[in-house]
């Protein structure tokens, strides 16, 4: 399941792009590190595809999404997404988003991780991928540059991660709160419409997620709200929009995913 976010006043339609499948290192590039900057002019679609170099991906404007396998990602200015060479990956990105990937060469990189994993975007970090795709560094300039980035990447403290069950017993929910993150049906109710008991709800949730079926539904909730913020989107409203009745219940919650506030977040 790609999840999209097609929020209200978005074009229906979209980009779709095809992008090759290779294998890590399956082409041997002559650069260490690589940039690349768009601004997306229309929502677009990113078919499954895999680099032959691993790739760093973050925003700087908007935020966007990447999905390998069942696990999917939210990508901010600040929380990035590392995906190592030949993992397979598909993405979801707004129009208006200032879209940025990096790519390292494997010959020179190792991975930091065998898997994808959220990577912190620090302004120091920021400062020195800016750097590297300027003109008029000397070859030493940008070895000493290179260094550094490769230096600064690291795991982020919170990670913006749904993981999507894929059992047919919660297909019913996961549709639901996908459909319409302020759906308020409680664990109680969707146990009784689906004939099961609370239990076998909550044993299959972590099971399949590692989360409890309440962390699940926030994490949904949060998801959403990050891409409302990104388009200006007052807090208030936005917490109406994805379930909570104060903006202060909408608060803590969203700290408790993210571990900075709404306000703050939306002012980076």
């Amino acid at each position: 399941m790609v999840i999209r976010d097609v929020l209200p006043g978005a074009d229906p339609g979209f980009d779709n792009r095809r992008l090759p499948v290779y294998e890590a290192g399956e082409i041997d590039v002559p650069f260490v590190v690589r940039g690349s900057d768009e601004v997306i002019a229309r929502d677009t679609f990113w078919e499954e595809h895999a680099h032959p170099t691993h790739e760093l991906l973050w925003n700087a404007r908007g935020a966007s999404s990447a999905t390998v396998g069942a696990r999917v990602w939210t990508i901010t200015s600040t929380v990035g997404l590392w995906i190592p060479a030949g993992v397979r990956h598909s993405g979801w990105t707004p129009a208006g988003t200032r879209h940025r990937a990096a790519h390292f060469g494997v010959h020179a990189v190792p991975a930091i991780a065998d898997r994808a994993v959220a990577v912190e975007v620090t302004p120091l970090l920021r400062l020195l991928l800016d750097r590297l795709s300027g003109e008029g560094l000397s070859g030493d300039e940008r070895t000493r540059t290179e260094a550094m980035v490769v230096d600064l990447i690291a795991p982020a403290r919170n990670e913006i991660l749904l993981q999507l069950p894929d059992s047919p017993l919660l297909a019913p929910i996961v549709a639901a709160v996908l459909e319409d993150p302020a759906d308020t049906t409680t664990l109680a109710a969707w146990a009784a419409r689906l004939g099961v008991s609370t239990r076998t709800l909550t044993r299959a949730f972590r099971s399949e997620t590692g989360l409890g079926f309440h962390r699940w539904v926030t994490t949904a909730r949060v998801r959403h709200a990050i891409a409302l913020l990104t388009r200006g989107e007052d807090i208030e409203e936005v917490a109406v929009c994805v379930g909570y009745h104060s903006a202060s219940a909408f608060g803590t919650a969203f700290r408790r995913i993210t571990g900075t506030s709404p306000g703050r977040f939306r002012a980076r």
